[in-house]
């Protein structure tokens, strides 16, 4: 096999981690939301909404990918600007909803009827991130493509939001924690802005999450 054509086989994997993040977003939205609402989880429901917005971004990352095996020392074009700058919005909106449903459960003092899925989603998600990361870590490697690795990076704060979610899950289905619900929807929402952010300063040419440890 040529370097050439290595590299393009390189690629296609690339756009096929793409196009699994977008299904597999979408899907875990539905499921985390649905079963949120069920169990009046609202860590969960916001990891839900995060994850659609996740997959606005995947659909980014894909048709960056396509870019790059057609010229690869291309700059980022209108499309992926207008996606980034979509998907920052969203993430900043998401944090305004989520504010003020916290306000709306302090003042009703509601807790949650079970955090069980919090538990399984969060468990799965990691689980399939950190392999996810590693692999798109790995092809930024072998390709040289600084988006690539950068983009791997940022995917760790998935997994933060993940870890966010199984602690505050786990404390409160086995110690019933009073407002820890609560508390895993603020990092929810933490995280939220900051990716937020990045969205907006990738738009701007600024470079993130190269260096991310």
């Amino acid at each position: 096999m040529t370097s050439e054509s290595a590299h393009h086989s390189l690629y296609k994997t690339a756009f096929a981690l793409s196009i699994f993040s977008i299904v597999y977003n979408i899907g875990e939205g539905f499921l985390s939301t649905y079963l949120g609402f069920e169990g009046d989880t609202l860590t969960l429901f916001g990891f839900g909404l995060d994850s659609f917005i996740e997959a606005i971004s995947a659909i980014g990352i894909a048709h960056m990918v396509i870019r790059m095996m057609q010229k690869p020392d291309s700059n980022r074009d209108d499309f992926e600007i207008t996606a980034l700058k979509i998907t920052g919005y969203s993430f900043y909106a998401l944090c305004f909803v989520l504010a003020i449903m916290c306000v709306q459960k302090i003042i009703s003092h509601e807790n949650p009827t079970t955090t069980f899925w919090g538990i399984v989603i969060s468990s799965i998600s990691i689980i399939i991130m950190l392999a996810t990361i590693y692999w798109k870590t790995e092809l930024g490697k072998k390709l040289n493509s600084s988006a690539l690795i950068a983009d791997a990076n940022c995917a760790k704060v998935c997994v933060y939001m993940s870890v966010v979610l199984l602690a505050s899950s786990l404390l409160y289905h086995f110690f019933h924690v009073p407002y820890i619900d609560i508390a895993g929807t603020v990092g929810i929402i933490y995280f939220s802005f900051r990716e937020g952010k990045e969205c907006f300063d990738k738009a701007k040419g600024i470079h993130c999450c190269e260096h991310e440890h």
